[in-house]
């Protein structure tokens, strides 16, 4: 067997709020992130990932604070992500509590804070945060490219060449998030997935799409280490969470 498949609920954080949109936009309100996150742990969820979606400088100390009082309510791994930019952002991120950051636009403009971060903490520490969405043909050689602002700008960068240079440049982990799907419910880009893992060797964390427990075995099958899911745990039923790790397990791969 290969290593156990992680089940990742996904708070998008807002001024010290949990929201949720389609494709980033009309975002409403999910709950408090410290209440979700205690209920996730409780609901067997293996690892919790914040992003501050807004991640201005006014929200940076909400986001700080919301992080410390989670850390002192869960004890399964935090990753955070949103404003992350310098190794001094990721310093406050771990001493507020957070296991690991998570890094996008910051990386894009500048791909050294990867090797500058996984110098000073390890590669475990840092994950790239990939918002891919299909692009015109020959716009970019694989027909994805990487965009930033919520999916709301195109960078003409292939995705899946950024993919693998970030994996050379050391993040520990990918989160590959489908904009085209984000929200949509009807299940992971699973070429998407394929491409991505045909081209790195570090683990793939799917995002972008899950409606339903059935929406997870593909992923996996296609190529993901994680799947990470906002909308069918946060507005789905209480064991969401236990559907979600049962078809993965019914399909025939390990979960933790």
């Amino acid at each position: 067997m290969g290593v156990a498949i992680r089940v990742i609920p996904c708070l998008d954080v807002d001024a010290g709020r949990v929201v949720k949109g389609v494709k980033f936009q009309d975002l409403r309100d999910a709950g408090d992130p410290v209440e979700l996150a205690r209920r996730y742990d409780l609901a067997g969820a293996d690892e919790l990932t914040f992003l501050d979606v807004t991640a201005s400088s006014g929200n940076r100390q909400t986001t700080f604070d919301v992080v410390a009082r989670t850390a002192e309510e869960v004890f399964i791994p935090l990753t955070v992500g949103g404003g992350v930019r310098a190794v001094k952002d990721v310093d406050t991120l771990l001493r507020a509590g957070a296991d690991k950051a998570s890094i996008n636009t910051a990386a894009i403009a500048r791909p050294d804070v990867i090797n500058e971060i996984t110098r000073q903490f390890g590669s475990q520490v840092l994950v790239l945060s990939v918002d891919a969405r299909r692009t015109r043909e020959g716009h970019t050689p694989s027909g994805f490219e990487v965009t930033t602002h919520g999916g709301r700008q195109g960078t003409g960068i292939d995705a899946i060449a950024w993919a693998r240079e970030a994996a050379d440049r050391g993040v520990g982990e990918i989160l590959l998030n489908s904009i085209d799907a984000d929200g949509t419910k009807e299940g992971f880009d699973l070429e998407l997935i394929r491409l991505v893992r045909a081209a790195v060797h570090v683990p793939i964390i799917a995002s972008g799409g899950a409606g339903e427990p059935a929406h997870f075995p593909p992923a996996v099958a296609a190529g993901a280490d994680a799947v990470l899911a906002a909308s069918v745990f946060h507005f789905g039923p209480s064991d969401a969470i236990a559907q979600v790790k049962a078809a993965i397990r019914d399909a025939g791969y390990e979960v933790r």
